[in-house]
């Protein structure tokens, strides 16, 4: 309690020159250098202090390979755009920032999964682990995509290495190294994500970690890692009836007193959660402007927080934020898919144990590309682009004819047929299965065609694993709900909408091959399904009987624009559309070009 007094009266005089302003910008406590860097006006180096780098990533979601399109390969400065990012560069950024550094701990701010690069999504985002492995992260907080799959492959698989499926064919593939995949050497943690069964924590709230003093003993530092609550109704990390997630801040308070009382008086709050300024697009260490809810979080979160370093956003910014108690600190950001690292020095009272707030600097590092890059992560990254060829080379199944986007006039495609199929399929093995599937637009992304492509593995009738892929899912879980008969008759209803001009759009949805329904656009809005009309095993949908939907959570969550859709009860997660697909495929092994007649029109019969 004295610490804490001592601490706010030392920064009274200076809070009063500055006013009474919630939000300051970084220059604050720093003066900038030419590198557009933020340091100590009154320097570092103090012998009776004991310094720690914090070095941090964000959202890397596995982009291994140094790509050169302006989202993943470019980065805006005030000296205009540097070419960065690259698995390899990072990795001896790395190196060369620790360097001359006694005590350094490397972390992520979360989002390490759901790699969007093929090679690494195809393979169970093993690929970016044997990476983290490799740099010596010391944890990250988990994300809402290291819930995309499901609590139990983050757990069990990514932080344990146990295989599912066959080993080299569903998981646990060979690394770089030869060897099988072993899982996380470093731990994920979220202080608010809890199991809605029996309200445990997921994972640890927080780790201590000891640094060196410099006179043979050790201080200990606390990092609190925080989830964002949109996890459990986002659209790829779906947790609905699964999980909950505690507030931000009631957490990071939570378990802020909780490490005072171990004896840790420095904390840093790591969130997977973030904002913006009005200086993101040219300036990466900027703090024009912030909005968000990482600020409003930096505006509540306990003063005993010393620094916080946030995600979610993919935006890059370096701020400094009143704590609670009238206090700056950092608050920063570093963009995503390994464009910055983010760089933070601390200097600490070794008597207290706590952070002297006015020494502390932050920099937003570029991970550019004019050093040499890391000869052993290099060949990791070569590695796995040979993985990713021979992966998408896989055949997976047969086709007959076409599978293609293309709508008849009554809003069918062959492939959002087949797509519909697929998500029964998996909706069909949850607890309380589907009856029936309802699938929109979104996640068609690639006709799959008879004729062979340029893949030197392809021959007529034959579909590739790369192919399958491209065609269709983006992440997102089938989920089974319950709906009402009249919510169902709605729902179909939503397929037609006004526009702001006054005419009308259409957005078809594809039922599974069990249904068929006609519909009469002669009506008005909201009156051409008739539920009568509305076939579903051969029975007329009933608007009093409830039935069991599948449909990804894209669709459910009501981002297609189905409203009335996210009056849904009883949600269960079935299998992540990539993998649905994939194994409503190999299940038939000949896919037959479905007929286009499960929907037709009134209106146009008379």
């Amino acid at each position: 309690m004295l610490r804490n007094v001592l601490k706010r009266l030392s920064l009274a005089s200076t809070a009063a020159i500055l006013g009474s302003s919630i939000v300051m910008g970084a220059s604050y406590a720093f003066a900038a250098d030419s590198d557009g860097q933020t340091v100590s006006k009154q320097g570092k180096g103090n012998s009776e202090l004991v310094d720690l780098q914090l070095l941090s990533l964000t959202d890397f979601h596995g982009y291994l390979q140094a790509l050169n399109d302006k989202s993943n390969g470019q980065i805006m400065t005030k000296n205009g755009p540097l070419t960065v990012g690259g698995a390899a560069y990072m990795a001896a950024h790395i190196k060369k920032l620790k360097n001359g550094h006694e005590n350094s701990i490397l972390f992520s701010a979360g989002d390490d999964l759901s790699g969007w690069p093929f090679e690494v999504a195809s393979h169970h985002n093993e690929p970016t682990v044997e990476f983290l492995n490799a740099i010596g992260l010391d944890f990250s907080v988990a994300g809402n995509h290291e819930f995309d799959a499901s609590k139990e492959f983050l757990t069990e698989h990514i932080m344990k290495g146990k295989s599912f499926g066959e080993v080299g064919v569903d998981s646990s593939f060979t690394d770089s190294a030869g060897k099988k995949f072993k899982g996380a050497d470093y731990d994920y943690l979220s202080a608010n994500i809890r199991e809605a069964d029996t309200g445990k924590l997921v994972l640890k709230p927080y780790t201590i970690e000891r640094i060196q003093d410099g006179k043979g003993g050790t201080i200990p530092v606390g990092f609190i890692a925080i989830t964002t609550p949109a996890t459990i109704q986002g659209s790829t990390s779906f947790q609905d009836g699964i999980l909950t997630a505690d507030p931000m801040v009631e957490a990071a308070n939570r378990y802020a007193k909780e490490l005072q009382k171990k004896g840790v008086e420095t904390i840093i709050a790591v969130v997977h959660e973030g904002g913006s300024t009005k200086s993101d697009g040219t300036d990466i260490n900027g703090s024009d402007s912030p909005f968000g809810p990482i600020f409003e979080f930096a505006k509540e979160a306990s003063p005993a927080i010393d620094a916080i370093v946030s995600g979610h956003w993919h935006a890059k910014f370096n701020a400094m934020i009143d704590d609670p108690a009238g206090n700056p600190r950092p608050v920063v950001e570093a963009a995503n898919h390994g464009r910055l690292l983010n760089e933070i020095n601390l200097s600490i009272d070794p008597k207290t144990k706590d952070v002297v707030r006015d020494l502390t600097t932050s920099t937003n590092h570029p991970v550019t590309r004019d050093i040499p890059a890391d000869p052993e992560i290099e060949k990791m990254v070569s590695y796995w682009s040979e993985r990713g060829k021979e992966r998408y080379a896989q055949p997976v199944a047969k086709l007959t004819g076409d599978l293609t986007r293309t709508r008849n006039e009554n809003g069918e495609s062959t492939l959002a047929n087949v797509a519909a199929d697929a998500h029964y399929y998996a909706g069909k093995k949850v607890e309380k299965p589907a009856e029936f599937a309802l699938t929109a637009a979104s996640p068609l992304r690639g006709d799959l065609l008879f004729k062979k492509g340029n893949n030197p593995a392809d021959s007529d009738g034959q579909i590739l694993f790369g192919e399958m892929w491209h065609a269709h899912g983006y992440q997102n879980p089938v989920v089974v709900v319950t709906l009402t008969g009249q919510q169902i008759k709605q729902i179909l209803e939503e397929q037609w909408r006004k526009k702001a001009d006054g005419s009308e759009s259409f957005h078809p949805l594809a039922v599974s091959h069990n249904v068929s329904y006609r519909f009469d656009k002669s009506k008005p809005l909201n009156e051409r399904i008739n539920p009568k009309n509305v076939m579903i095993n051969g029975v007329s949908l009933d608007p009093d009987r409830s039935y069991r939907v599948a449909a990804l959570a894209y669709l459910v969550i009501g981002a297609d624009g189905y409203p009335t859709f996210t009056q849904y009860r009883e949600p269960e997660r079935a299998e992540v559309d990539y993998w649905a697909f994939l194994n409503y495929l190999k299940e038939k092994q000949i896919i037959e070009t479905p007929a286009l007649n499960r929907v037709t029109s009134l209106s146009d019969a008379r």
